[in-house]
């Protein structure tokens, strides 16, 4: 391919970048499985009808066509053709209700996998890029005590990655029944469109929004500020929450009686469960923010967004929410709470605004020499005994100038040279050399064990 030739939205990232990005999907991963999620990946193309379900985000499905198809697509409804899967959770719901005599419920999964978006590049916002999930799926039923559960350990996964350069993160949180019942109870009907306008608040502010909820949710200039009054409500506890709630409803004339104040009594008891104990657990970890809205579809309680200290460019990081009516299968519904990691947004941040780099491009911390190709078999016999014994090692790729190969293991950061031992010379033994500090000795390649401070691969953040 033509140099130059890359495609927007599609990051490749250099050996060096991979390992950042490898060393974050194996702290996520190993801090869900400490939480006891389990591993999964289902298929990169789903049904139409599938994706369709997620209803906002249809307009970026790309969808699949054979080169013999092309031009005749029309002739096949979208419902029933291949696209690529742009999240993780509309294909679980399909994995589950396939799969759910063979799993155990509640279902907890983890899930870091690549999905496709065909919306518009920028800065940390891709078309193709890795998410990072968990979830819990029920069957019949799901206790709400996940819907705090979950957020603690995506917290608890995000502080392991401020070694990483990653700032703290805190997730904001809101239920739609609480918005849902406000808004019904001020008179509104298009309770989606409120949601999608009130998702918009931090990209427009408040009185570009109150302009759309009149112009297109069909809402009064009252009925508009009312929606952003609640919006706008803070509180450091569910009791003062609860409180500030029960004010604003009785200023807009909203009976604590009605079926409206009911539904949202029910979302905000969750979300004063949920910021209260997560206080009790990690404090300062999870807030109540009555602005997130989540502007999808299929969220039916709790929703999440979470953001990093001094990143507000960033936006969320991580999303996601409670969804009871996603997975069914007959009358059996598989209600769920999750959440999401853009893996790829964050590793662009860390390498490109925090420093993260590696330490060294090659795994390897060890070069075996090779003094003539004749010789080759007996590095690779030094080799694989390294490797045995849990040391990578690799063999230089030609018999060249002794210069040339320490120069060829510089440039991939290996930090050890060994150099077997000359045949022609009595009482010779293989030596090694430090190639960092210089230091040389001589070594057995069952026995030798290299600095426990160059052998490992690791990623550091400039200072």
């Amino acid at each position: 391919m033509a140099k130059g030739a890359s495609i927007s939205g599609f990051p490749e990232w250099l050996p060096s970048e991979r390992v950042v990005e490898q060393r974050v999907i194996d702290t996520l991963r190993e801090v869900f499985e400490l939480n006891g999620f389990i591993g999964i990946e289902t298929r990169a193309v789903e049904q139409g009808s599938s994706l369709l379900k997620k209803g906002e985000t249809s307009k970026e499905i790309y969808l699949l066509s054979r080169l013999q198809e092309v031009g005749h697509e029309s002739d096949t409804p979208i419902e029933d053709r291949l696209g690529l899967h742009f999240d993780l959770t509309v294909p679980l719901s399909r994995y589950v209700v396939e799969h759910s005599g063979d799993l155990a419920f509640p279902f907890k999964r983890w899930q870091i996998q690549k999905v496709w978006r065909g919306e518009r590049p920028q800065e940390g916002r891709f078309r193709e890029f890795v998410q990072a999930d968990i979830d819990v799926i029920g069957n019949g039923d799901l206790p709400d005590h996940y819907e705090v559960e979950l957020p603690l350990v995506m917290v608890s996964a995000l502080e392991r990655l401020r070694e990483f350069g990653l700032p703290k993160a805190t997730v904001h949180a809101n239920n739609r029944k609480l918005s849902e019942g406000f808004y019904r109870g001020l008179g509104l009907t298009d309770v989606e469109g409120v949601l999608r306008e009130i998702d918009k608040l931090d990209k427009i502010g408040a009185d570009e929004v109150a302009k759309l909820l009149v112009e297109g949710c069909g809402a009064d200039e009252n009925q508009a500020r009312a929606c952003l009054e609640l919006a706008e409500l803070t509180a450091a506890d569910g009791a003062e929450l609860s409180g500030k709630f029960d004010t604003l409803c009785e200023k807009h004339g909203i009976a604590n009686d009605s079926e409206a104040y009911v539904l949202a009594r029910q979302g905000l008891d969750t979300l004063a469960m949920i910021v209260d104990e997560a206080a009790r657990i990690r404090p300062g970890s999870v807030i109540a923010d009555l602005k997130i809205a989540r502007g999808l579809d299929y969220y039916t309680g709790s929703v999440y967004e979470t953001f990093l200290d001094g990143a507000a460019s960033l936006g969320s990081i991580c999303s996601g929410g409670r969804y009871d009516n996603l997975a069914s299968q007959g009358n059996r519904k598989y209600p769920g709470v999750g959440l999401s990691i853009g893996l790829s947004r964050l590793v662009s941040y860390m390498l490109h605004t925090a420093g993260a780099h590696a330490n060294r491009v090659s795994p390897a911390s060890v070069l075996v020499a090779v003094w003539n190709e004749e010789d080759r078999s007996a590095s690779n016999q030094i080799a694989n005994q390294l490797r045995a014994r849990g040391i990578a090692a690799d063999v230089a790729p030609t018999a060249a100038k002794l210069g040339k190969q320490i120069k060829y293991a510089d440039k991939l950061g290996i930090p050890y040279v060994w150099f077997p031992a000359d045949k022609s010379a009595q009482d010779a033994s293989d030596e090694v050399k430090n190639i960092i500090t210089g230091d040389q000795q001589r070594a057995n390649a069952q026995s030798w064990e290299p600095d426990t401070v160059y052998a490992q691969q690791t990623v550091t953040v400039e200072a």
